[in-house]
């Protein structure tokens, strides 16, 4: 079981990096933050919030997910009445924009989406785990960085889940701007 578990590992590394070479995207541009700039708690929350309450206002119940650059969860809400699914939709949205569109130079899922479905081996990233090749997910960007990502899952289409995650990310991302870097 072991052997295939790490043939399996094998495989998919390949397909992402013939992916990449494919795309004509180099690794110097991957997850690499080369600011150290963060979000902050408090800034994953209020994004969150607001792509519910956006997708609440036209009757689609959601959860919002925030992952950061190292694919690591910084908030998850799950909206009222949303169903059980979308804890897990809305957090592979937000971790394959997170991890794999600085690499693809892409800022929402959908983008990645499209551009992955033109590349041969794009469909084997499918099979990465938590990696879900549907829109709904998007970049939170401090200038020309991503430092983090918000998924949307839940409404009736990925389209409607990006337009909500959209709202989220423009809520804080005057507050994202003025983030500082880190002093050694």
């Amino acid at each position: 079981m072991k052997l295939l578990t790490n043939a399996l590992s094998v495989a998919s590394l390949a397909a992402i990096s013939a992916a990449i070479n494919m795309a004509g995207v180099w690794p110097a541009h991957a997850q690499v933050q080369l600011s150290g700039k963060t979000l902050p708690l408090s800034l994953a929350q209020d994004a969150a919030q607001e792509a519910i309450r956006t997708c609440e206002a036209s009757g689609y119940r959601v959860s919002a997910s925030v992952v950061d650059v190292a694919g690591v969860e910084r908030a998850f809400l799950r909206g009222d009445r949303s169903t059980i699914h979308t804890r897990e939709t809305a957090f592979k949205k937000a971790y394959t924009v997170a991890t794999l569109g600085p690499i693809f130079g892409a800022t929402t899922s959908g983008m990645l989406t499209e551009k992955i479905s033109k590349t041969p081996t794009g469909p084997a990233l499918a099979s990465v785990s938590n990696v879900i090749l549907l829109a709904g997910g998007v970049a939170i960007r401090a200038g020309d960085e991503t430092i983090a990502a918000l998924g949307v899952g839940g409404a009736p289409g990925g389209a409607l889940d990006e337009l909500c995650a959209k709202a989220g990310v423009a809520k804080v991302q005057e507050r994202v701007n003025a983030l500082t870097a880190p002093q050694p």
